[in-house]
């Protein structure tokens, strides 16, 4: 219902302003204005107006940009493929790390959300509801402790305990859901759910210090996310040419050290599409968008 009456706010609003430029055309001596002038210039108007219109954001709709990302996510057999192939992936390397370091105690670093847990429902709600991401909506969703297990995740994460290898868990949720992630990992299966594996966000958004904690009593042999920051603090800074440049630099560590999942809903790379500005209005983050497309 509510569409409806904006829909048709906004039609009225334009048949207003169609209505007060043809008073003020007829009120013209057509002496100086044909009539047939008169007409041709009315149409253009309305052509225009409608125009102006098409490029205004709706916000009811201001979360249609994740669509087909999020369709991508839930409903392409290909997103499935690639979280296996990521993960039998995986496999292999860990069997090599484990071969050439016997003596070792060893770990594999993951990120949580779109790497072990699916959170694209929470992206279609956004849609549906018009809402996008804020503390209350994803607070909403957290609590709901009803994030699955992405393809081949569950099975890699035991795989590696089966190996000795131990699976520790750092994600930039907010350390005030410690306990609903935990209950999340456990409800899903996941080896090494516990509060000695789980490293949340508390004061810093990188990860450096949390792997460094790791790393004080293991060694890293496998990282695997869906964010470049999961890797390493190197990939953080995106200014120059997107990212692109460092990934350049280290392309040899990709599918050696590094894993990384798809995740074409979210991330750190839209701070580049938006010109690391906050706040910006929902038009404002359209526009840019827009304005960041390659096209012939």
């Amino acid at each position: 219902m509510t569409f409806y009456f904006l829909k048709s706010y906004k039609l009225n609003y334009n048949f207003f302003r169609i209505n007060l430029i043809i008073k003020f055309m007829l009120k013209l001596n057509h002496k100086f204005i044909p009539m047939k002038k008169v007409v041709l210039l009315l149409i253009s108007t309305a052509f225009i107006l409608n125009s102006c219109q098409q490029t205004k954001l709706d916000e009811t709709k201001s979360q249609d940009h994740l669509v087909m990302s999020v369709l991508w996510y839930q409903r392409a057999s290909e997103m499935k493929a690639i979280y296996y192939q990521c993960f039998n992936w995986a496999k292999v390397r860990l069997d090599q790390a484990v071969e050439k370091n016997t003596n070792l105690k060893l770990a594999v670093v993951v990120d949580i959300d779109e790497t072990m847990l699916d959170n694209s429902p929470f992206e279609g709600n956004a849609i549906h509801t018009g809402i996008g991401y804020s503390k209350e909506t994803w607070k909403n969703w957290v609590n709901k402790i009803d994030a699955k297990a992405l393809p081949g995740a569950v099975e890699f994460a035991n795989y590696a305990e089966s190996k000795n290898v131990e699976v520790f868990y750092i994600s930039n949720r907010s350390a005030d859901y410690f306990n609903v992630t935990l209950r999340n990992l456990q409800k899903e299966g996941f080896a090494f759910a516990d509060s000695s594996h789980l490293l949340l966000k508390t004061h810093t958004s990188s990860k450096k210090e949390r792997r460094d904690l790791v790393k004080e009593n293991y060694k890293i042999i496998l990282l695997i996310g869906d964010n470049m920051g999961d890797f390493s603090e190197i990939f953080e800074d995106r200014s120059d040419n997107y990212g692109f440049n460092v990934v350049e630099e280290n392309k040899d560590k990709f599918g050696e050290f590094f894993i990384v999942l798809p995740n074409p809903m979210y991330g750190s790379w839209e701070n580049e599409m938006f010109d690391n500005k906050k706040d910006l209005s929902n038009q404002e983050k359209y526009d840019l968008r827009r304005s960041k497309l390659i096209r012939y």
